[in-house]
């Protein structure tokens, strides 16, 4: 059986950094309030039409393996379904925090099931003046972090990043990092949720509980060392596709599309398109399906020929496994 394209059903979180701009941006209602991220393509999300309406993106993943995900993914993680793509809304500071590398996260973390955790953003809206944490200001060591932790001074050693929209930033595993306030953005990153938070802002959460520090954890995984680059420069392809970021866990390129463009999916991997301005309709044999900003599709990786034909204009941020 030839796979269709896959819309899922979104996974809307809240949290109490989130905004008020997200859900109008996508063009939903009734959404939760403080709405600061939405799940676009995760392996639980369920798929919400076609053949497979029901079924989560892990359960078509079990079953067609490499027929959905594509031979790389499928050699070096099974039927495991291994990135996840989401919109963040940020009305205030997220925490300062770090994520593990796949190392780590396979000993120390293995109970979880979840791999490392790298991420790269792509900045959709950014307020005058805002900015990202990304690393450190200057070289440091896990004694001098860990001072600055104890005595309230991790935000003086911080490098701070001016932003725009447009920008793109990588974040690989060990680089502390916030989001901070006035920014909306797509993030495509791998699949696990491992987090370890070095600072809050002294929040409580709901409970009126200052909201847990993951220190000890955060210790063992931070880069301290010389910093990768903050902002990646985007290269262009062709007068259409932009490429944004190339790691060895995904790829993701912008494409600008302002006539029908012809396209055929890679027998190596699946590909995630998520559209952030106009709307196209997407055909292939078998079907069409008009896609508006806000909408992701992950294209199975034995789909073959497709073709995007914009309604005016249209861009897209398309992300693959290499």
């Amino acid at each position: 059986m030839r796979l269709p394209p896959l819309i899922l059903e979104r996974k809307l979180v809240s949290r109490l950094w989130g905004g008020n701009s997200l859900g109008s941006w996508m063009g939903l209602g009734n959404v939760p309030t403080q709405l600061a991220e939405s799940w676009q393509v995760y392996e639980h999300n369920r798929i919400t039409e076609g053949p497979f309406a029901g079924s989560t993106l892990a359960e078509l993943a079990q079953e067609y393996g490499a027929a959905l995900l594509g031979t790389r993914p499928f050699a070096r993680g099974g039927t495991d379904f291994p990135l996840l793509a989401k919109f963040i809304d940020a009305a205030d500071h997220l925490s300062v925090q770090v994520h593990p590398d796949d190392a780590y996260a396979h000993t120390v973390e293995a109970h979880t099931g979840f791999h490392g955790k790298t991420e790269a953003w792509y900045i959709l809206r950014a307020a005058p003046n805002a900015e990202l944490i990304h690393g450190l200001a200057c070289p440091s060591n896990r004694t001098a972090f860990a001072d600055a932790v104890q005595n309230g001074t991790v935000m003086e050693i911080v490098r701070r990043i001016p932003t725009q929209a447009g920008d793109t930033f990588f974040v690989p595993a060990g680089t502390i990092h916030a989001i901070n306030a006035g920014i909306m953005l797509f993030e495509i990153q791998q699949k696990s949720d491992l987090t370890y938070r070095v600072y809050d802002y002294d929040r409580r959460d709901t409970a009126g509980k200052l909201r847990e520090l993951h220190i000890e954890q955060a210790l063992d995984v931070a880069n301290f060392g010389a910093q990768p680059p903050a902002t990646v420069p985007p290269q262009q392809i062709d007068d259409t596709r932009t490429l944004l970021i190339h790691c060895e866990h995904f790829t993701m390129e912008r494409w600008d599309v302002r006539a029908p463009l012809a396209a055929t999916t890679d027998p190596g991997s699946f590909e995630i398109l998520t559209l952030i301005d106009g709307a196209l309709t997407l055909r292939w044999p078998g079907g069409t399906r008009t896609l508006v900003r806000g909408t992701s599709v992950v294209l199975p990786a034995v789909l073959g020929d497709y073709t995007l034909a914009p309604i005016d204009t249209a861009a897209l941020l398309r992300c693959y496994v290499p």
